[in-house]
């Protein structure tokens, strides 16, 4: 099932006016209900519900399952952050005081502070995501590419009641910046890029973080059984990601019910432990609190503790998964686990193995597991493994949200989105992403065999996640928020420069394994770039051969030997997703009736919309216009259907027989609504007649190719980046989901030249 997209409210600025007859008879349900915007209100309040966690039963029950999904990669990041920070061994016993007060402050700063409170804050219609910031950049700024209108839903009140609130200077600095985004070409083209970008570098690291969380688990048997090689640990490792991605079709609400339990009881026995060695080994270690340790440590290793902090910045990883996953639960559900289990788990897991580490700085490698007290050693190492595989359950649900908004964006080639639960809009299964994950996460452990290399790349990805994250957060609380000038220059001071210097430290390793993110950001980069520009092309290429509803228009593809004739029957043109049926007649129409001078009695231009809800009423699923004077007979139809809506069609034996009379019901109570006296007599019968005649699905499809004249780049990015994409993804189109039978189906072919 294909992810829903947004449905714009206002057209396009260069829309035609509407004829006389398509503004006197304009929109039509079945009476009683509110239509449309009824169905966005009802659309905007399930959101606003899942975004804030409307009722603390609910939200407890969400914050437990998030356990499951969002925490496991940053939970399991103590199994192996003192190893990568101290890969030269501990020189000083302060020294690990100074890496203690590092990961304490950082902890907080990142994932707490900035993911926790401000970041959530930047949800999209309930997603998270790059792809989140970027379209709500767009919902407030005419910064789009695709020429979709900016403001989707009808926000101006909540904007006016925010000025109330908020300074003169910075409603000015808002406005300033606005004007500068929309005005600046490259503006818009870097917002675009530094999202898919910043996608991208999410969705390598839902390759890396299944490998390193697996191996760091797996490698730890070798403590208590020598025997074992590594050869052994990699096969187990591979083994158990291969099980996991299978898991995926269950869906995150049963995953993160089976996980959760697990997750858990993970950081219980974390928090435990480390409060164990706590008390046991050294209590004073709590004087890493006082950040005078970082500056001492800084001055006394000097460049070598600037290194270091590719280890320390692991203590993150998986913050963006808290922001990226939030569509699969809430907002409420995740900061109330991030605040009540996991900052607490964590804080007590790193200070324990810091005591530890005072006493037996010589076990700095295998610091996790030979701080186990010994008859917990076994239970811990089960537990271990699961948490492992956990782990990377949070990067995995997220490549799938991001995968989403991407396509819904214009910015990906389409992807089956099965969405596994009717409750929560936002939880998704994308069987093609899911298996070349799994992969990539095969051949990178195969390739790199141990941690010590991933660690290196897995903290690139981080990072780079982080500053991007970063700089477009910047902008909202600049441009939408308005949050005062003293408080942005705060946050920046503060956290953003923090991730700089975690930026630089890790670029130094770029050699030693920092390269592999950026390898699949580039691939993924060059894929989405270009499917994003061919389709951006083609959205103007339709606005500009679009043709307007009205006799002489339709009537001019017709061959100038020929009269446009009239056939028995209805004529149910398909769209093909494209959004030219919701401002005029889509070009492929005019294509048809150059070659074929005929239409039916009866023509309907439908296009399929899938919305964000499971499903959407019987009585709200259809509306319609006219197009063109009222002798043409012909008619608009934009049908929306939820993606549950959308299992029973496929579950259905005849669902284009349901979809027909429905169709023609909600059409003839249209006509009984707008037409009066003897014209309405004979107007029902010529759609009864027309029905009783048969109906003919027809889908349009297109072919773009690069125009004449167009230089080699072009030609190299349409007809052969563009082709082939086309070639290889599997094209699910509204019309496809209805089982239309192929002995009244034609497919009208278009060529679009770019």
């Amino acid at each position: 099932m294909s992810g829903g997209e947004a449905i714009p409210d206002n057209p396009p600025a260069d829309r035609e006016p509407p004829s006389e007859m398509e503004s006197g008879r304009r929109l039509h349900r079945l009476p009683g209900h509110g239509g449309r915007h009824d169905l966005i209100k009802v659309r905007r309040f399930v959101l606003q519900w899942f975004q804030d966690g409307v009722g603390w039963g609910l939200t407890a029950r969400l914050a437990f399952q998030s356990l499951g999904v969002v925490y496991g990669d940053i939970g399991t990041s103590p199994m192996y952050l003192y190893a990568s920070t101290f890969s030269d061994g501990i020189k000083h016993d302060d020294d690990v005081l100074g890496v203690l007060s590092l990961i304490l402050y950082t902890l907080t700063l990142i994932p707490l502070v900035k993911y926790g409170f401000v970041v959530l804050r930047a949800t999209h219609n309930g997603e998270g995501g790059t792809f989140a910031l970027y379209s709500l950049i767009c919902k407030h700024a005419r910064v789009g590419l695709h020429g979709q209108p900016t403001i989707e839903d009808d926000d101006e009140d909540e904007d006016e009641d925010q000025k109330n609130e908020v300074s003169k200077d910075a409603r000015e600095m808002a406005s300033r910046l606005k004007s500068k985004l929309e005005d600046s070409e490259f503006a818009k083209y870097a917002l675009l890029v530094a999202s898919m970008f910043c996608a991208a570098m999410v969705i390598g690291d839902g390759v890396l973080t299944p490998c390193i969380s697996v191996l760091s688990a797996v490698g730890g048997i070798k403590q208590t059984i020598e025997s074992m090689t590594q050869g052994l640990v990699v096969g187990i490792s591979i083994a158990i990601l291969m099980g996991l991605f299978a898991a995926q079709r269950l869906g995150t609400e049963r995953v993160g019910s089976c996980f959760a339990p697990v997750m858990c009881v993970w950081f219980v026995i974390n928090g435990g432990i480390g409060l164990y060695n706590l008390l046991k080994y050294d209590p004073s270690v709590v004087r890493a609190l006082d950040p005078r340790y970082i500056v001492r440590y800084f001055n006394r290793n000097g460049k070598e503790a600037w290194i270091s902090l590719g280890g320390v910045v692991l203590a993150t990883t998986g913050s963006e998964a808290m922001f990226a996953d939030v569509g699969h639960f809430s907002v409420r559900a995740v900061q109330l686990s991030m605040c009540v289990v996991v900052y607490p788990a964590l804080v007590l897991a790193y200070v324990g193995q810091a005591a530890f580490l005072t006493k037996n700085p010589h076990l700095v490698v295998d610091a996790f597991f030979k701080s186990i007290p010994g008859t917990l050693y076994w239970p811990v190492f089960v537990v271990a493994i699961l948490a492992s595989v956990i782990a990377s359950q949070a990067l995995i649900s997220g490549t799938f949200s991001i995968v989403q908004q991407s396509h819904s964006m214009g910015c990906f080639p389409p992807v089956t989105i099965v969405h596994t639960s009717s409750k929560s809009p936002g939880q998704i299964y994308v069987p093609e992403v899911n298996w070349l994950l799994m992969v990539a996460c095969v051949a990178v452990t195969v390739s790199f065999q141990t941690t010590a290399g991933i660690c290196n790349a897995y903290g690139m990805a981080v990072v780079l996640v982080m500053v991007l994250t970063t700089s477009f957060l910047v902008l909202i609380m600049v441009m939408i928020w308005k949050v005062n000038l003293l408080l942005v220059v705060s946050f920046v001071a503060t956290i953003g420069t923090t991730e700089l210097a975690y930026l630089t430290s890790v670029l130094y390793k770029f050699p030693q394994g920092g390269y592999l993110p950026l390898t699949f950001a580039g691939v993924l980069m060059l894929i989405m770039y270009t499917w994003s520009d061919v389709q951006r092309r083609r959205h103007h290429y339709e606005l500009h051969h679009r043709i307007s509803p009205d006799e002489d228009s339709i009537g001019a593809g017709a061959t100038t030997h020929h009269s446009l004739s009239r056939l028995p029957g209805i004529a149910v043109f398909h769209s093909d997703g494209d959004p030219a049926p919701l401002h005029g007649i889509p070009p492929v129409f005019k294509h048809y009736v150059a070659n074929i001078p005929a239409l039916h009695s009866v023509v309907v231009l439908v296009s399929i919309r899938t919305v964000h809800v499971a499903r959407v009423r019987i009585e709200e699923r259809m509306t319609f216009s006219c197009v063109g004077p009222p002798e043409m007979r012909m008619y608009r139809c934009v049908a929306r259907y939820g993606y549950e809506d959308g299992k029973r069609r496929r579950s259905g034996e005849s669902g284009h027989v349901a979809f027909e009379e429905m169709m023609v019901k909600v059409l003839m109570e249209f006509v009984r609504a707008n037409v009066v006296g003897l014209e309405l007599v004979e107007e029902m019968k010529q759609i009864e007649r027309a029905w009783d005649d048969g109906v003919v699905h027809l889908i349009g499809e297109y072919e773009m190719i690069a125009g004449e004249g167009c230089g080699f780049w072009k030609r190299l990015l349409v007809d052969w980046g563009y082709g082939l994409l086309r070639k290889i993804v599997w094209r699910r189109s509204g019309p496809r989901m209805f089982d239309l039978p192929c002995s009244r189906t034609v497919r009208v072919g278009m060529t679009y030249q770019l």
